[in-house]
C-alpha cells in the first residue's frame, strides 16, 4: 500500500517543481500555474486598467490650482505610468501576488476637487497630503496595525464585500459601454443608454463584444477575456472605417477606435517634471485641524478601499483560509501602502490595488509575475500609449461586467438566514454600487454590524478593533458635522 502511494507523491512533486529560475522566485509551477499562464494574465489585467492612463489626466487636470496651474495631459499620463510600473512591479516581486497597482479613481477626485478646488491648495500641497497619508499607512502596516483591522472582519463581511466589489466591477462596466447613462430628467437616476435608448455604434459594438466574451468564457477558452478585448476592439476599428468613415464616434476620444497615427510617442524631459514635485506646506497653509482632518479623510478610504480589494481578489484567486484570511497580507499592504506615497510622490495622485486585477486572476494568474507584466506594461506605455489610446472602453467593460458575474460566485456562502449577519453583508453589497464607492460600502456594513450586535445584547462577539474601525467610520460618514463642530471648512 506504501509503493503507490510514495509514487504519487512522487509524480506530484515533480509536476510542480520549479522549471526555471523565474519559476522558483515566483513559484509557479507550485501555484499550479505556468509562465504562458501568467503572461496572459498580465496582459489582461493590463487591458483593464489601462484606462486609467488617459482618466487620471483627465480628473486631475479638470481643475487650476490657486496659482492658476493646471496639469498638462502628457505630464500626468507620463507619472501616471511611471508610478503605476513601479508600483506593479513592487506587488510582483515583494509581495508576489497578481494584484495590478495604479492611480486610484475617487481618490484622484477627492485630490481634484476636495484639496485642490475646495481647500485652495496647489498641486504640489494636495500632492504633499497624499505622501503623508502613505507614509502613515505604511507605518501602520509595519506595526501589524493594518493586518489586525482585517482579520478582525467577520468572514461574512469579508464575502460580501467580494460581492460588492463584483457589482461595482460591473456596474462600471455598463457605464463605461453608455449602455448605462446619466438621464437629462432629475426623476431618473439613471436609465438606458442615452434618452432611454441604445443608439450609436459605441454601444452596437459593446453588446457585439459582451455575447462574444460571454461565449468564449462559456466555453472556458483561455485568454477568453483578453480575446474578448482584443477581438472587440478589432470590430470597433473595423466598424468605425466602414461606418463612420474612421472620423471617430461621438462622445468617444479622436483616436479611440482608430489605427493609431503613430506606433510610438518618445517622453521628452518635460513630461517628468511632476515627478517629485509635492510639498508639506499645506500642513501650515491649511491649519493642523483641516490638515488633519484633510489627511485623515484620505486615509480612511484609501486604507479600506484597499482593505476591500485585497479580500475581494484573495477570495477569487481562492487564496483566502476558512478564516477569510490571505497569506503574507501584511507584504501586500506593505506594497499598497508604500505604492500610495509614491502616487503622491510622483503627482499622479494616490496608487492602489486594482480591483481590475479580479480580470488576469480569472484567466488563470495566480503569482506575482502576473504583476510584474502589469508593470513592464505600464513602463512600456510611456512610448506606446497611441496603442493603449485605440482600445474602446466599449472593448473593456465587457471583460468588467463578467468578472463581476465571476465574483458573485462567493453569494451563496454567506449565511442570509442570520439577519444580524445578513443585513450587514447586504449593505455591505448594495452601498458599493450605488454610492460608487467601495470605502462606503464596507462602512455601512461594519457600523450595522456593530450597532446590530450592540442592540441584541452580544457586544463580546464584536472584536476590539471593529468597534474601532466603526467609530472611525462614523467619524467619516460624519465628517461634515465634525468640520461644523470644530470651525474648519
Amino acid at each position: 500500500m506504501e509503493e503507490p502511494s510514495n509514487e504519487v507523491t512522487a509524480t506530484e512533486s515533480e509536476e510542480h517543481a520549479p522549471r526555471s529560475g523565474l519559476d522558483r522566485f515566483f513559484g509557479i509551477s507550485a501555484a499550479g500555474s505556468s509562465v504562458r499562464t501568467e503572461v496572459v494574465a498580465g496582459l489582461t489585467t493590463w487591458m483593464t486598467m489601462a484606462y486609467i492612463l488617459f482618466v487620471n489626466p483627465s480628473v486631475l487636470g479638470a481643475v487650476p490650482d490657486r496659482n492658476g496651474l493646471t496639469l498638462a495631459f502628457p505630464l500626468v499620463l507620463t507619472s501616471t505610468a511611471l508610478a503605476a510600473a513601479v508600483s506593479s512591479l513592487a506587488m510582483g516581486m515583494i509581495a508576489r501576488y497578481p494584484f495590478g497597482v495604479a492611480a486610484g479613481l475617487g481618490l484622484n477626485a477627492v485630490v481634484a476637487f476636495q484639496l485642490v478646488a475646495g481647500n485652495g491648495l496647489s498641486w504640489p500641497e494636495a500632492m504633499g497630503v497624499i505622501v503623508t497619508e502613505g507614509i502613515i499607512i505604511f507605518i501602520l502596516v509595519l506595526t501589524g496595525f493594518r493586518e489586525a483591522v482585517m482579520n478582525a472582519i467577520p468572514l461574512a463581511l469579508k464575502q460580501a464585500i467580494g460581492l460588492g466589489i463584483g457589482l461595482f466591477i460591473a456596474f462600471i462596466g455598463f457605464i463605461n459601454a453608455g449602455f448605462v447613462g446619466r438621464p437629462e430628467t432629475p426623476a431618473l437616476l439613471v436609465e438606458l443608454g442615452r434618452g432611454g435608448e441604445l443608439r450609436g455604434l459605441p454601444v452596437a459594438v459593446f453588446i457585439i463584444g459582451l455575447l462574444s466574451t460571454s461565449y468564449l468564457v462559456s466555453r472556458r477558452f483561455r485568454g477568453a477575456l483578453l480575446l474578448g478585448i482584443l477581438g472587440t476592439t478589432a470590430i470597433a476599428i473595423l466598424l468605425n472605417e466602414l461606418v463612420a468613415g474612421g472620423n471617430g464616434w461621438p462622445d468617444e476620444t479622436p483616436a479611440a477606435a482608430r489605427f493609431p497615427e503613430r506606433l510610438i510617442a518618445l517622453p521628452t524631459a518635460e513630461n517628468f517634471s511632476l515627478i517629485g514635485d509635492f510639498s508639506f506646506a499645506y500642513f501650515g497653509r491649511m491649519g493642523a485641524i483641516a490638515a488633519v482632518l484633510a489627511v485623515f479623510t484620505i486615509m480612511i478610504s484609501d486604507f479600506f478601499d484597499t482593505m476591500g480589494t485585497v479580500v475581494g481578489l484573495g477570495a477569487r484567486a481562492g487564496y483566502l483560509d476558512d478564516r477569510g484570511r490571505l497569506p503574507r497580507v501584511k507584504q501586500v499592504l506593505g506594497v499598497d501602502s508604500a505604492a500610495a506615497a509614491i502616487g503622491g510622490a510622483f503627482s499622479a495622485s494616490s496608487n492602489t490595488t486594482y480591483i481590475e486585477s479580479a480580470s488576469g486572476i480569472s484567466e488563470g494568474g495566480r503569482t506575482g509575475l502576473t504583476a510584474s507584466v502589469v508593470g513592464l506594461l505600464f513602463l512600456v506605455s510611456i512610448l506606446l500609449w497611441p496603442l493603449a489610446d485605440v482600445i474602446p472602453p466599449q472593448a473593456t467593460a465587457p471583460a468588467l461586467i463578467i468578472v463581476g458575474f465571476l465574483m458573485m460566485e462567493l453569494v451563496r456562502d454567506i449565511p442570509w438566514e442570520r439577519h444580524d449577519i445578513g443585513i450587514p453583508a447586504f449593505l455591505t453589497m448594495v452601498v458599493m454600487p450605488f454610492t460608487f464607492s467601495i470605502t462606503n460600502g464596507i462602512g455601512a456594513g461594519f457600523v450595522s454590524y456593530t450597532i446590530i450586535k450592540l442592540l441584541r445584547g452580544e457586544a463580546r462577539e464584536v472584536h476590539w478593533m471593529m468597534y474601532l474601525s466603526t467609530v472611525a467610520f462614523l467619524i467619516y460618514f460624519g465628517i461634515y458635522y465634525v468640520r461644523a463642530a470644530l470651525g474648519v471648512g
